[in-house]
């Protein structure tokens, strides 16, 4: 049996050159923080989207060890009621807001 010979049609593995991110530094990293306070609500802001859900280390561009004091401070901050849990304004069940919650049956 002859072994196989390598031609330039190999597999490209996703994520190469072609689809190459630019990496985010960590804010946090860059401005030497030991620390991240809950009561800097300011910027724990920056972490919460609209929704108010925490932002991802991916989008955020935080590194790992900092994504988890930054996850914990703003827990804490909630807790404190310095954050919102959820976004204010725009009310779910006015914009029929789809998912398993309670449904208006008039047949009934």
């Amino acid at each position: 049996m002859a072994p196989r010979e390598k031609t330039n049609t190999q597999r490209k593995r996703p994520g190469g050159p072609a689809g190459a991110i630019k990496r985010r530094n960590c804010y946090f990293c860059k401005e030497k923080v030991a620390e991240i306070d809950y009561k800097n609500v300011t910027q724990l802001r920056r972490y919460i989207s609209e929704k108010g859900k925490i932002r991802s280390r991916r989008i955020t561009g935080a590194c790992r060890r900092h994504q988890v004091q930054v996850a914990t401070a703003v827990k804490r901050a909630r807790e404190m009621a310095l954050l919102p849990y959820v976004a204010e304004g725009a009310d779910d069940r006015e914009r029929g807001g789809g998912g398993r919650g309670r449904r208006d049956r008039e047949d009934r």
